[in-house]
């Protein structure tokens, strides 16, 4: 199976660096890092990541991966970023996203019609791209598959392992993840959050939800 995951400046490491944990386990794995060019690509969290591939020489695709992050407002505008969306995005087995980086594939046009999930803060603007919004850590509809705010990420990995592997599979390379969550507490969704915890997260994402706003109105536009 060849995975592909787009590269962007400024996406999240952990939109991107836990789904390619499990899903580089797979078995028959080939895994593309594509972005626009070899050159080093920033992430929000100081590690840089390097590209396997440029938008050209890309092998096709069963599996696109898109990751979100604050560097989504540049890439869903891009050209030759949204067109290598679609062209990947119309011949894979499995459309996909994390966090944010459904907004990409909306302005691509592989969400119209389509039920999906993303970050909590940017949950209603899912609207926007045609998508139908579902508050769910992973969300499927057809061969798209969407995760919540980052770290739904690794969930998202593993329903994709699950689907593409069976059960057996999945439940090995989560052992071997020794992936079995139990957070100190547990304020890491709206619903579970306390009233003044997800007030100032809110009050701190405002301006970069105006600024995104923004950002999507154009990207729509272009597409």
């Amino acid at each position: 199976m060849n995975i592909t995951f787009l590269l962007f400046p400024n996406l999240t490491q952990l939109d991107f660096t836990g789904p390619l944990q499990v899903l580089s386990r797979l078995p028959g794995a080939r895994v593309a890092l594509a972005a626009k060019s070899l050159a080093p690509v920033p992430t929000d969290a100081v590690l840089t990541l390097n590209p396997t591939h440029s938008f050209d020489d890309c092998p096709p695709t069963d599996l696109l991966c898109i990751p979100g992050g604050f560097g989504i407002d540049d890439a869903m505008r891009d050209e030759e970023t949204v067109a290598f969306v679609k062209r990947e995005g119309a011949r894979a087995n499995y459309v996909t996203s994390v966090c944010t980086g459904a907004f990409i594939l909306g302005a691509a046009g592989l969400l119209a019609g389509k039920k999906a999930t993303t970050h909590w803060a940017y949950h209603d603007e899912l609207k926007r791209v045609g998508a139908e919004p579902v508050k769910a850590r992973v969300v499927r509809d057809g061969n798209v598959f969407t995760g919540g705010g980052v770290t739904a990420g690794i969930d998202f990995a593993f329903t994709l392992a699950t689907e593409i592997a069976g059960e057996e599979v999945a439940k090995a390379i989560q052992l071997g993840l020794e992936y079995d969550p139990a957070p100190p507490f547990y304020a890491g969704s709206p619903d579970k959050a306390e009233t003044p915890v997800f007030e100032a997260m809110t009050e701190r994402y405002a301006p970069r939800v105006e600024a995104f706003r923004v950002a999507l109105a154009k990207a729509m536009k272009q597409s």
